[in-house]
């Protein structure tokens, strides 16, 4: 299975949050400290605000901070939030894209069995044990 880009920043950002739990850190910081774009991380870390992974705090000192323990996150429950808008394949899409395939199909039975397990093995890691 592949992570997006976007899942994957969204994890690395977590785990250097998960090094400092108690700590406000801004977006900037963070973009600098994972070399990517400090608008996307934004945008990454407004969706991890709003899964209820992180609190955003305002003002001069502002920033996010996570909203729970680390030893409380699962890496696969953060992985199943992130990557919840995008299908591992095309017949995974709510319309089931155009797939000429369906019903008969027998990959995508395996594809979920494949899926579950991969995110059952990063079930039993949390983000605490992930941190930097």
């Amino acid at each position: 299975m592949e992570l997006t880009s976007y899942t994957d920043y969204g994890l690395r950002a977590l785990m250097l949050l998960a090094g400092h739990p108690d700590r406000v850190q801004s977006a900037t910081a963070l973009a600098h400290r994972l070399d990517i774009s400090r608008h996307h991380l934004a945008k990454i870390l407004l969706d991890l605000v709003a899964g209820g992974y992180l609190v955003s705090l305002r003002g001069p000192a502002g920033g996010v901070r996570l909203a729970r323990p680390p030893e409380e996150i699962r890496v696969g429950e953060v992985v199943r939030y992130l990557g919840r808008k995008q299908a591992l394949v095309e017949c995974f899409r709510p319309d089931h894209g155009c797939c000429n395939l369906l019903p008969s199909c027998r990959l995508k039975g395996a594809l979920t069995h494949a899926k579950e397990a991969f995110l059952a093995s990063l079930d039993r890691n949390t983000l605490a044990e992930m941190a930097l």
